[in-house]
Parts: structure tokens; sequence; C-alpha cells
């Protein structure tokens, strides 16, 4: 049989189980997971539902932000005659993109086996269990994929490259992760977008830290609530923003009050819809961590699971209110800059799960990072605009999916993932062709052997801290 045909059958395959869209397809998911690690079907069904009703009322709030201020802030775009070519997509279309192409066909096994190999060869801790941001993945690799004239072989390259650098990512940022969010033990954030910002974190911080007195202005989100009062709930501080950006879009007095409120009840809601995702997934990583003890004798391993689970953190809540208006403002002002947020604003959230490791939950510290991350990102999405427009024209006349239906006049672009040191870095290493390529091979080359180093000095200790309890006893 021909390949292509083979190709385009398993394209189709998995196309229609990515259409069912997040709240349908991790339940299937996550309760055939279930099944296959030693749950029970009710235990495992239970866990998928709750998932799934996650990403229902995430979705929810979603759209509060986009269906309520896509409007007003468009509307500020056209008074204030702001010339900005990007058009915001938001991350629908990113997804639609990754998953209806050749490459993401196939994204999910073949990033499923480069995991079993890595834990192999010991150069990987993290069982990448968090399947539905597999499209981060997908997404670089179609827009390589276009990018490089439809070549599959680039495609699954840029794919396969992002998919060990975040998995490394993960291992590296995983024992900060936890100690800072506490009740998360064993688990990493295998998500690309959140892992591009673990540079900036760390860079950043280490500036920080060293300007004299600056360590004083140590303010976390409960802190600013004292601070502040009431002024410090990220409830009001949401109806605040909401107002403000009323305001400046010269909305009726009714309308500038509705986006205030609406903002504030994102700003409340998103902690509560976060417990579902942490009721759901945390069933099924305490039997995965049951299971692999098991399989690998009690050595150390992570379970990756979805950001979801600490994006209602007060701090990441306080910091994406401050930084909205400032977002938009810069990408207005900025020199070069052809991408206004609209779309993308509720990504935002995504951003800081593991930039609060680093900071301490630190306001201050963690918006300048925050800030300086975007402004770059901006840059990222622009220059990528190109490639990601011919990849999403494909998609739609391919498809008819709205999702990557972009309007006349304008190209395509998204915060999420576009915006990313990793994807950006591979998509530039990638146009250079095999020059590149040979420079993304050997940072992961080395990335891995510095993780396998650190694994097994972990467990040559561990391996020697028991000798020596035997010894005792």
């Amino acid at each position: 049989m021909d390949l292509t045909i083979i190709t385009e059958s398993i394209q189709s395959v998995f196309a229609y189980i990515i259409s069912l869209g997040a709240s349908v397809m991790m339940p299937i998911i996550f309760t055939v997971i279930g099944l296959l690690i030693g749950m029970s079907f009710g235990k495992s069904l239970k866990s998928g539902l709750f998932v799934g009703v996650g990403f229902v009322g995430l979705g929810i709030v979603t759209a509060l932000l986009t269906n309520n201020f896509g409007g007003p802030l468009s509307d500020i775009s056209s008074l204030y005659d702001l010339q900005l070519r990007v058009f915001d997509m938001g991350w629908p279309a990113a997804a639609a993109v990754a998953y209806n192409t050749a490459v993401g066909a196939l994204i999910i096994p073949i990033c499923l086996g480069i995991n079993v190999l890595m834990l192999l060869t010991k150069t990987t801790r993290t069982v990448n269990i968090d399947l539905w941001n597999y499209w981060h993945f997908a997404f670089i690799g179609a827009v390589v994929y276009f990018l490089s004239g439809e070549s599959l072989a680039w495609g699954y390259f840029a794919a396969i490259i992002c998919y060990i650098i975040t998995l490394v990512a993960a291992d590296l940022t995983a024992d900060r992760f936890q100690k800072y969010y506490g009740n998360l033990d064993g688990i990493s954030i295998p998500q690309p977008f959140c892992q591009s910002f673990a540079p900036f974190a760390v860079g950043i911080n280490w500036c920080l830290d060293r300007i004299p007195g600056f360590n004083r202005l140590d303010i976390d989100a409960e802190g600013l609530k004292k601070k502040f009062g009431v002024l410090g709930e990220p409830l009001v501080l949401g109806v605040i923003v909401g107002i403000l950006i009323g305001v400046v879009a010269q909305l009726d007095i009714k309308k500038i009050l509705f986006l205030g409120v609406t903002m504030g009840a994102v700003m409340e809601l998103i902690p509560r819809i976060t417990k579902l995702f942490i009721d759901g997934l945390m069933p099924i990583s305490e039997k995965t961590k049951e299971l692999v003890n098991k399989k690998f004798n009690g050595k150390k391993v992570h379970i990756g699971m979805s950001p979801a689970l600490v994006i209602g953190h007060p701090t990441t809540l306080v910091v994406t209110l401050l930084l909205i208006p400032t977002y938009l403002i810069i990408s207005v002002f900025l020199p070069g800059n052809q991408f206004l947020p609209l779309a993308s604003l509720a990504g935002l959230f995504y951003l800081f799960p593991i930039i609060l490791p680093f900071t301490n939950g630190n306001v201050i510290k963690t918006y300048l990072i925050g800030l300086v991350a975007l402004v770059i990102g901006l840059y990222f999405v622009t220059d990528m605009a190109p490639a990601f427009t011919e990849a999403a024209n494909a998609v739609y006349a391919m498809t008819g999916d709205q999702a990557a239906k972009i309007p006349d006049g304008f190209l395509a672009g998204s915060m999420d993932f576009a915006s990313s040191l990793f994807g950006w870095v591979i998509y530039k290493c990638c146009a250079l062709k095999y020059i590149g390529a040979g420079v993304l091979v050997v940072i992961s080359l080395f990335l891995m052997l510095l993780n396998r180093r650190c694994i097994l000095r972990d467990e040559n200790t561990t391996a020697e801290m028991l000798k020596s309890e035997q010894k005792n006893n």
C-alpha cells in the first residue's frame, strides 16, 4: 500500500480524535490510562470525567475573556489606528495547525516512544502523560514542515528535538517545582511553553538578586493582599483591570461595569476550576508512581502533568492581571512588533508555573521576568508569522476548520508557543538547514548527557544511603 495513503489514513483518524476536543478526548484518554495502569473502571472513569469537567470549566472561563474582551480590544486597535498586521489566532488555531498535518498524525506515539527510550537510557526521569499538550510539539513540527517545503523528516526532527529538550527541562526543574508547590510530590511539568521561561527565570532572577536592596522588595500575593487590603485581592484587581479596558475602549458605563465584573469572575473562578484537575489527575498520578516504582525498582521517576494543576496560584493571578495592560501597551508601541495579543491573553496564566519556584512567589520579580519574556516573545511571534500563516492556510484549505481561518489582509500569530523561546530557536535553526540541525543535535545531546549525569549521581547517593542504613540496622 502507498505510504502516502497510510499516512493520510492515520492523519484522518488522529484529526477526528482531536476534533472531539479536550473535554471529550481527555476523559477517554485518562480512563484508558487508568485501566492500563491497574485502576478500577469506576475510579478511572471518575478521574477522566473530573479532568474533562475541568477543561469544560476552563473553556467557559476562557470564553468569558475572548468573547467579552475581544470586541473592546479590537475597538481600541481601531480607535487609536494601530497598524498591527499579525492577527492573534489564539491556541485553537495553533492546535488545529498542529494536529491537522502529517506531523500531528503520529506525534503522540512517536513522542511516547522517545520518552520510553530516554527512560531506558536514563536521560530523563519524566513519564509524560500530559497527552493533550503534545500539540505544542506537533505545532513546531508543523511550522517547520511547511518552512522546509513540506518535508516530514524536518517536521518530525523539530518536534522530537523540542520533546527531548522539554523532558530534560522538566527533570531539571522538578525538585524546585515540587518543593515550592508542596502537595505535588513526584510531579514535573513537561510542557514546552512553560519550560521555555525557565532560562528567563534563572537569568533575570540571578541579576535581580545582585541589585543592592532589591531583596527587601519581597512581596508575595498574600503580602499584597495585606498591604493593599481588598485592593490586593485577585477578584478586585480583576474588576479594576476590566474597568480600565472598558474606559480606554470608550464604552458606555453599563458595558464598562460589565467588563469589570466579568474579569473579576475569571480571576475568582480559575482557582476553583483547577481543583477539578487536581481531583482528576492525582489518583492517576499516584497509581502511575506506584507502578513505575515497581518497574524501576523504587528509583525516582517524575510523572509529567499539565501546568493547569497550578495556574490558580495567587501570585499567578495577581501578576497576570498586572501584566495584561502592560503587555497590551508595549505591544502597541514596541518598534518592529506586528502582533497585538487578544485571544492569547487567557494563556498568560501558563507563563508562571515554572517561574514562581525560582522567585519564591515574589510578585515584583515574577512581574519583571514575565514582562521581559513577553516583550521578547512579541518579536518571536512576528518573526514566525509567515510560516504560521502558510501552515494555517494549508490546514484551512484541507479541513475547513474555522479555527485556522485568517482574516483577510492579516498574518497568523499566537502567543501560545509561537512566543516560546524553545519554539523560536528550533524554528530559526531549522531555517538554517543542516548547520542549524547540527547545533540542535549538539544542544540536545549535551542536555541529555547532563541530565543522565545528574540522575546517576542521585541514584548513587540514594544507594549509598540505603547501604548505610542497612549497616546501622
